[in-house]
């Protein structure tokens, strides 16, 4: 269960280390028992050995908790990486198993690109360019990690079956049915009931406490294993069932050395001289650190006491982690956002609950190797299913179209890109439909990467920034570096005004919530005005903002008429729902002798085109027919700003 934030902020350091013990220790046991199948499996699935996600976990944790500052993140593989990882190993020769040497050397020379974007992400770190991930378009990243979960999903169902994945994804969609009708009757039966498990007990845990304690995945493998045994898989054994023979055995196993020690391996650094290899190195290096910059972001505004991550800092913690891994023989790591949510749920309180879960992986391939060996695979691929799943949830698509029709076009571009081709064309592809969209949407080229930006001084501590022309995902970094300079690094309170700028896009209304939430932990204010002549594409707070016209033309109406007319007048407004208007009485009116004074009224609205017609459209009926002296005048407006007053029948200013 999450903590409060009552009482003081935890001690970070060597006094947090302390202070912070009980919790921090429980949270990174449980935490351990999530890791410790998952980095099995994700090794597994991209193509390395099993041990190399433990290598990962335990060193990323080790390193990392003394060089980033982020207090609730935890670090290890991650299945958002799983594509790009196997993607290498194929690229450099991998069988599948059907020629070790080749799937040894293809891993080899996978560490080798693992060091060289491990090195980049330092870079990344040392140049402080942690702001990166502002960059990519909201709807194309999710819409990346959400295509990450179909390949997930399609590679690793036909594993829970027994059967093997081979194939490009849509090739994958094409053979379940023959995956399906050939699968081995008794890892299935494994297979299906870890899924059965994965996916009912998130819907029974509030019923007991046991549900609460032990993850998924542990009730997963109590289930697995001794079914394992009981079916006798680590046997070298076939059998028959309807009538057809299938094949049991330890390849059906995990296979994790009694010495850890000697798997290490080391990076083969020749595939480095290749185009082939350096398109994987982008790729790493590119796709974890933005990966990672959007998890510690993430984590960041649940944490309890709203404690900040500097970004740089964390990079270049992941690139340092990144790297040793790589140097003997683990996966590439990110801060890994299902798991550093279980560590805030479970209580965690500073980054050493991180460390701890690193401690408790060591002590388990260290001390107890021959038990992980009794895990079927089939139960790791049925919690990859799972966690595939988790991205390309149906939820997903359905919050994505709630904030914009436009942004649904977004992320179902990025989902097909990347299933038809690659990652790396794939989220360009959801990158180009949303430069598309902005310019249809009226964008001007000038500053679709540079934003037109004007400063005025209030006073003292505050000031407005005038935005011109656009506020997209592509001109933010500098946006944002000007909102951060005079707000929180000047202390000055900041209104930014958006009155002229004719498309906000949803990255940037979404950025913007998360800008005002940092200024108020500062405290400093940051409000976004200037949007009412702005036609909202959902009712979504973060939807994508378009400078409309009309929303901001009002119909200046004037009616001069009799003042007996005056409580007639007062309820067919009412009725119309006109509710705010100006009256004046009595009205001096000039006659061709002289100037007198009659009993005459003036009200005058200020209506939007639809109301105004209403309000025509009653005076035809119900009043100029009786009173055809009756006076109406209209005439177009542009108003800046509503203007907010009391709602009145008479005698006091407003507009409706």
């Amino acid at each position: 269960m999450v903590h409060t934030n009552e009482g003081q902020v935890p001690k970070d350091g060597l006094a947090g280390l302390t202070q912070n013990l009980r919790y921090d220790l429980k949270s990174g046991f449980l935490v351990f028992l999530i890791a410790l199948p998952l980095c099995l499996g994700i090794s597994l699935a991209c193509g390395y050995p099993a041990i190399a996600g433990i290598f990962t976990a335990i060193i990323g944790s080790m390193l990392t908790t003394f060089i980033s500052n982020s207090q609730l993140t935890i670090k290890g593989p991650a299945a958002g990486l799983i594509v790009i990882a196997i993607g290498t190993v194929i690229d450099f020769g991998f069988t599948g198993g059907r020629d070790p040497a080749a799937d040894f050397q293809a891993y080899r020379l996978a560490l080798g690109v693992g060091v060289a974007a491990g090195c980049i992400q330092i870079l990344f770190g040392l140049l402080r360019i942690g702001s990166l991930s502002d960059f990519f378009p909201l709807s194309a990243v999710h819409g990346m990690l959400a295509s990450i979960g179909i390949i997930v999903i399609l590679k690793q169902f036909p594993i829970a079956l027994g059967g093997s994945s081979k194939g490009e994804p849509f090739e994958l969609i094409a053979h379940i049915p023959s995956v399906i009708m050939h699968m081995n009757p008794y890892i299935a039966a494994i297979g299906f009931g870890s899924l059965v498990i994965m996916f009912c007990l998130p819907l029974i845990k509030h019923k007991h406490k046991i549900f609460q304690m032990i993850p998924a995945p542990m009730f997963v493998l109590f289930f697995a294993v001794p079914l394992g045994l009981y079916l006798g898989i680590s046997h070298e054994q076939t059998y028959l069932y309807g009538g057809h023979e299938f094949k049991l055995g330890k390849a059906f196993l995990v296979n994790v050395p009694s010495n850890m020690f000697a798997a290490i391996t080391h990076p083969d650094f020749s595939g480095l001289k290749t185009a082939i290899g350096w398109k994987w190195v982008i790729m790493f290096a590119l796709i974890g650190s933005v990966e990672t910059l959007l998890s510690a972001k993430a984590i960041d505004m649940i944490d309890p006491w709203k404690r900040k991550t500097n970004l740089n800092r964390d990079l270049l913690a992941v690139g340092i982690a990144n790297t040793v891994c790589a140097f003997v023989g683990g996966l590439p790591m990110i801060s890994e956002i299902v798991r550093s949510k279980s560590n805030i749920y479970n209580g965690a309180r500073t980054r050493f609950a991180d460390m701890y879960h690193g401690i408790f992986l060591l002590l388990s391939v260290g001390l107890v190797p021959f038990l992980l060996c009794h895990i079927p695979l089939a139960a790791l691929a049925a919690m990859l299913v799972f966690v595939g799943f988790q991205l390309t949830a149906p939820r997903e698509y359905i919050n994505t179209y709630r904030i914009g029709a436009e942004q649904l076009l977004i992320f179902v571009s990025t989902v097909i890109g990347v299933l038809a081709t690659d990652l790396v064309i794939g989220i360009a592809i959801g990158i180009g439909v949303n430069f598309l969209i902005n310019v249809i949407s009226g964008v001007p080229l000038r500053s679709l990467f540079k934003p037109y930006l004007d400063i005025k001084i209030r006073d003292n501590n505050t000031l407005t920034i005038m935005v011109r022309d656009s506020a997209v995902f592509s001109n933010w970094i500098p946006f944002k570096g000007k909102i951060e300079k005079l707000g929180l690094v000047q202390r000055n309170n900041v209104i930014v005004n958006m009155s002229k700028v004719k498309l906000v896009d949803h990255s940037v209304m979404e950025k913007l919530h998360e800008l005002e939430r940092e200024f108020e932990q500062n405290n400093v204010t940051l409000h976004v005005v200037g949007l009412e002549g702005h036609k909202k594409t959902s009712e979504h707070p973060a939807s994508s903002r378009k400078l409309d016209r009309e929303l901001m033309t009002r119909k200046h109406v004037t009616i001069i008429a009799d003042s007996s007319l005056l409580d007639q007048m007062r309820k067919g407004f009412g009725s119309l729902g006109i509710a705010q208007f100006i009256t004046v009485e009595p009205v001096r009116k000039l006659t061709e002798t002289a100037t007198t004074v009659d009993s005459l009224i003036r009200l005058e609205a200020l209506l939007r085109t639809e109301k105004a017609e209403d309000l025509f459209e009653y005076l035809r009926e119900q009043i100029l027919p009786k009173h055809p002296e009756t006076i109406v005048s209209v005439e177009d407006v542009e108003a800046v700003l509503p203007y907010k007053s009391k709602s009145t029948t008479g005698g006091h200013a407003g507009h409706a």
